[in-house]
């Protein structure tokens, strides 16, 4: 006779057969009373989608529920006895209304069954992975993945019996030789930092389907404004929310999109590895975001005007940027991000390292600074901040070289951009 659990039986015959995985089926979200706007367009869309209106109160916006705690009642012990605790409000490190506007209006954007907001990006790729890996598990990822990443594939997942080989993130050829009877996802950035190397996402997502791999792709770089992962076939899509999806500078957060069957899978991880973000936090994301598709257009048109006016100058040796018809994989970006490019530069001067640092110290308006994404225009050295943790043979090997610098370019008007850009130039040589 086969054994069934004291309960389920009862469950069963009473009709409740929500635990039944080939009948259960949960909705997008969770939401609070919200609206993802999915038939307008992506500034529509980030103005409105995932907004809460309290009806208590009439507030025009999503309040900021500064609560630890929530009210049990019938409703939930319920989830909580049926494992559905996501749900609903019962602890806010397991769900908040703050938390379900903000992952509403980041589903809308990213075309996402769900979604869940993280403290930091960190936090969001490394319980992603867990989440989706079991020991002995294999990653084929790229040699030029953000620094936190590379140490947290490099150094911590030999501690959970898991491997990793890194590879080119445009060579698709040796990203299928990498792959191993023990892989189990292929992770890599839509645009690398700094190089700015773009993934063909398409080509990496008919290798996930050939050997039955997931597809986990940072979009970081690009946000969901200038290319939707998840659309291209992608299983899941990683954010620094610290970068231009809140885009001011002024937090720290991370997210992960897709269906709701593999989110459900990441928020018991989530919730084992701490890294939920507080209300204040989510409340400035939501209200961060209802300005991200007019900032993204102004960093992509201030970003191709600049890097035209940089390639153009004879103290540039090289400027690395997909909207420039002498971008290595210009058609791939015309294809991939169709008509729409990036805020991101890097490119290399004369005279080294020497005279990039003195260049940093000449301009006036971009702030020598790292991140990136936020209205002001931020500029480093990548050899000294996001790939630092790269030996110099690692670094040249990518294609670091001496006077490369990375560029995050803001939302300030072009004109005053490029005349500081002349000056600084001009006083450095």
């Amino acid at each position: 006779m086969k054994k069934v659990f004291k309960g389920i039986e009862d469950k069963r015959e009473s009709g409740d057969v929500w635990f039944d995985e080939l009948k259960r089926k949960r909705t997008d979200g969770p939401a609070i009373s919200t609206k993802r706007y999915v038939e307008f367009n992506e500034s529509t869309k980030s103005v409105h989608a995932g907004q809460y209106d309290d009806p208590n109160t009439n507030a025009l916006g999503t309040p900021i529920f500064q609560c630890s705690t929530f009210y049990l009642n019938e409703s939930s012990y319920n989830a909580i006895e049926e494992g559905r605790g996501r749900d609903e409000m019962i602890y806010t490190r397991y769900g908040n209304p703050s938390q379900w506007s903000v992952q509403e209006k980041l589903s809308a954007l990213e075309n996402a069954e769900s979604s869940i907001v993280f403290s930091s990006g960190m936090a969001a790729i490394s319980s992603t992975l867990l989440a989706v890996l079991d020991k002995g598990s294999h990653i084929v990822s790229s040699r030029d993945i953000y620094g936190g990443t590379y140490n947290f594939l490099y150094e911590d997942l030999d501690r959970f019996g898991m491997s990793v080989t890194f590879t080119s993130p445009t060579n698709i050829e040796e990203i299928e030789a990498a792959i191993q009877d023990n892989t189990k996802v292929l992770y890599f950035e839509a645009l690398t930092n700094p190089l700015l190397k773009m993934a063909p996402i398409e080509e990496i997502v008919s290798l996930g389907k050939k050997y039955n791999l997931r597809v986990i792709i940072d979009n970081t770089f690009l946000t969901p404004y200038n290319v939707k992962p998840l659309n291209l076939g992608v299983d899941l899509v990683v954010n620094s929310a610290t970068k231009y999806l809140n885009g001011h500078s002024d937090l720290i957060g991370g997210t992960v999109s897709g269906s709701r069957k593999l989110i459900d899978r990441i928020w018991p991880q989530m919730l084992k590895n701490g890294g939920s973000m507080d209300p204040h936090a989510c409340f400035m994301l939501e209200r961060s975001l209802k300005t991200f598709a007019l900032r993204m257009r102004t960093h992509n048109a201030n970003a191709l005007e600049l890097a035209t006016y940089l390639e153009d100058h004879p103290k540039i040796k090289k400027v690395n940027y997909p909207g420039l018809a002498s971008y290595n994989q210009h058609e791939l970006a015309k294809k991939q991000l169709k008509g729409k490019n990036s805020g991101m530069i890097s490119f290399e001067i004369e005279g080294g390292d020497a005279k990039a640092h003195s260049l940093l110290k000449t301009l006036k308006l971009p702030k020598e600074a790292t991140s990136l994404g936020g209205v002001e225009s931020l500029i480093s050295l990548p050899y000294n901040t996001s790939q630092a943790s790269l030996t110099k043979e690692q670094q040249k090997e990518i294609g670091i070289n001496d006077g490369l610098i990375r560029l995050s370019v803001g939302i300030e008007d072009i004109e005053d951009l490029i005349t500081d850009f002349e000056q600084a130039i001009e006083q450095i040589f």
